[in-house]
């Protein structure tokens, strides 16, 4: 005879408040993931202008000579760089959001399911996109002091 533990056969249902939690959360999450598509939108317009305007500047300034056209290529390039990297925790966001008001609506655990492993992702990718952006200025506070020590012992 198999013996299941309690965990094994423990199935949560969520209450009506917590319904209404859940529906609430994910109207937030749906109208932030829009404006996030909208920002990324932006994101790649000034990639865009950045690299036709510094182009630009290349051609009306012949004292930058080359640096102003392949300033314009990296700064693009650097735009469009943290567009895509904005993408993913937007996307995640969307992707909870659409299903787990869908999963409200059908009385649907398996969708349920579905959108809260978005979610945990789009927390996941905040959380290590947090520890990479900190680890980056604590880099830099450590080159300033460097080169601050370096410069006053000449």
């Amino acid at each position: 005879m198999e013996e299941h533990s309690v965990s094994e056969s423990f199935e949560m249902k969520l209450n009506e408040s917590a319904k209404d939690f859940l529906k609430e959360t994910a109207k937030w999450a749906y109208f932030l993931s829009i404006l996030g598509y909208i920002g990324i939108g932006f994101i790649i317009l000034a990639a865009l202008f950045a690299g036709t305007l510094f182009s630009a500047m290349g051609k009306i300034n012949p004292a930058m000579g080359m640096m102003g056209s392949s300033f314009g290529i990296i700064m693009a390039f650097v735009y469009i760089l943290l567009a895509v990297l904005y993408f993913f925790p937007v996307y995640y966001l969307n992707k909870f959001a659409t299903k787990a008001k869908a999963a409200i609506k059908n009385n649907d655990s398996e969708t349920l399911t579905i959108s809260l492993g978005y979610l945990k992702s789009h927390y996941k990718y905040i959380g290590i996109m947090t520890v990479v952006v900190f680890s980056l200025y604590l880099l830099m506070l450590v080159g300033m002091i460097i080169t601050g020590i370096a410069y006053t012992n000449t």
